[in-house]
């Protein structure tokens, strides 16, 4: 699965009428519901921080969320997470060594510092007084445990790509450990607040439970069903968690989620479709948090099949691509036009050098000829739940047909997409959620050795750039590594990106604390920890 992966809500979504043909049915919502006390309704509006100004945290009480996605793969394990859903529930029961703030600056976390002189050798000394959930209190070795299983193949770690890096990671004392880099990377503050770093006690195998040092301590895990956390009084941080209890359900259908949001059965759903947007504004009770991020869905070009693995087709299916038209349909505005590579514009080392790529039928026309394929035939294999993939697909349907090309699109069920579909046929669709590091998102998905290198894209450049950059301290020559980066991905890769895509959850006016981050959906997956229920 594309790791860090965003779930979308279905491009076209279902009918309203019942929570019935999901993960868990509107009869085991109610039932999952029933155990506790009635929902509040209500929900804060969208602004970032616009809670600052109210009262101040009200302590206690239930909230109900749901993610879009659940199965009986759902894990506890981070080195197993692969979804939006897998992320929330870890961020209750774990903590990292660093957090990502609203503008994806690394802050401390269970580490009080970390440093290094040469980007190559790192020092993190951890905080002290943290205990985990069965009072055991943090050690350097529960770090050097959690970073190295990422290294054993074994684990089959979503991560293992970049605990490469990893030459050694050793305790130099009862609260210190010692990072050694295979080669400079400054960036890994960064990389070590991300979710599959999250810090497990060492020696743990058992995640049926969750014993961490996070908000919460878990009291329930029912994969493809439920979690329950509740508050750990233990927590680290001062004041924090403000609820007693957190229930996270699993429910893969868009309308669902609305529909137990809009009646008040749940507080807080990840996912909404940009068509629910004015349902749920215009509500009464119920608001919508907008996150802009560099969350994307890509057509992918498999590189090693016989017609799209023609530069000349894949750039005649670039000039097709009808970005503003799917901007303002498919995302309704909810999101920014890009330019097929994954830097969005408003990113530092964004390379504003590069032209805007435009619908041109001519151009396309133009490059199919030269590409010396006549009228090739070949099927866009989509899903509902990867936002605008469908209404994509179709799009590129009409459109082919008009410059010689026989594109067909077959729509195949969520359930199973990601093991099953995604980078197994020549033309398929993804959906990648924001990095908080260049380095991650290019070694992730673009490096030739990229566990997750979608369209098999392949090039001794940019591999090189990528090694090059990771131990670049000035600014000024990191932004040309970048640049050039984005150039070879945006004239050469086998990936085509129409449009980043803004996260859109809905929540209760009665949830508050509420703030967009840049990282992921609801709050960077860690809602959990820092909202509240008005009283």
């Amino acid at each position: 699965m594309s790791k860090f992966r965003k779930e979308s809500g279905p491009a076209t979504p279902k009918s309203a009428s019942s929570l019935s043909d999901i993960n868990i049915s509107r009869r085991g919502i109610m039932k999952a519901l029933s155990a506790g006390a009635a929902l509040s309704t209500g929900i804060i509006s969208l602004p970032n921080s616009a809670w600052a100004a109210e009262a101040a945290p009200v302590k206690g009480g239930k909230l109900r969320a749901a993610a879009a996605n659940s199965s009986a793969a759902d894990t506890l394990d981070p080195a197993k997470a692969n979804n939006s859903g897998d992320y929330m529930r870890q961020y209750m029961f774990y903590s990292g060594l660093t957090e990502l703030d609203t503008k994806l600056i690394p802050q401390m976390g269970l580490a009080e510092s970390i440093s290094s002189s040469d980007g190559v050798t790192w020092s993190v000394k951890l905080r002290q007084g943290v205990t985990f959930h069965d009072g055991k209190s943090l050690t350097a070795q529960d770090v050097v445990f959690s970073l190295s299983r990422h290294k054993d193949p074994a684990i089959a770690s979503t991560a293992i790509a970049l605990a490469k890096q990893f030459a050694s990671i050793k305790a130099v004392g009862l609260m210190e450990v010692e990072i050694t880099l295979e080669q400079p990377n400054f960036d890994l503050p960064s990389i070590l607040g991300t979710p599959a770093f999250l810090i497990l006690q060492d020696g743990t195998k058992d995640f049926s439970k969750a014993v961490g040092t996070g908000p919460y301590t878990c009291k329930e895990f029912s994969p493809g069903t439920r979690t329950l956390g509740e508050r750990n009084k233990n927590f680290w941080k001062p004041g924090l968690p403000h609820l007693d209890e957190v229930e996270l359900l699993g429910v893969t259908d868009q309308a669902a989620r609305v529909n137990a949001l809009l009646s008040g059965e749940l507080h807080f759903v990840s996912t909404i479709s940009s068509r629910d947007v004015k349902r749920i504004n215009g509500s009464t009770s119920c608001s919508v948090l907008e996150s802009k991020s560099g969350m994307y869905s890509d057509l992918i070009l498999r590189q090693d099949a016989a017609i799209t693995g023609n530069p000349d087709f894949v750039l005649a299916m670039k000039y097709l691509q009808p970005r503003e038209t799917l901007l303002k349909t498919a995302l309704q505005g909810f999101g920014t036009v890009a330019n097929d590579h994954p830097v969005p514009p408003w990113h530092p080392f964004f390379n504003k050098d590069l032209p805007q790529r435009p619908n041109d039928l001519d151009k396309a026309k133009f490059y199919l000829k030269k590409s010396g394929l006549v009228k090739p035939s070949l099927e866009i294999v989509t899903t509902d739940n990867i936002e605008g993939a469908v209404e994509g697909a179709q799009f590129l349907q009409q459109l082919g047909s008009q410059v010689g090309m026989n594109l067909k699109v077959r729509r195949v069920p969520y359930d199973g997409y990601w093991s099953q579909h995604w980078m197994k046929h020549p033309i398929s669709y993804g959906s990648v959620n924001p990095r908080p590091t260049l380095d991650m998102l290019f070694s992730q998905f673009y490096k030739s050795d990229a566990p997750w290198n979608e369209s098999g894209w392949k090039n001794e450049q940019f591999d090189q750039l990528v090694t090059a950059a990771r131990g670049e301290r000035d600014q000024a020559k990191r932004k040309q590594m970048y640049g050039d980066m984005q150039e070879l991905v945006y004239n050469h890769c086998g990936t085509i990106i129409p449009l980043f895509i803004s996260a859109l959850d809905g929540y209760s006016n009665k949830v508050k604390g509420v703030e967009s981050y840049p990282s992921g959906m609801m709050m960077g997956y860690r809602f959990s920890e820092f909202v509240w229920l008005a009283s």
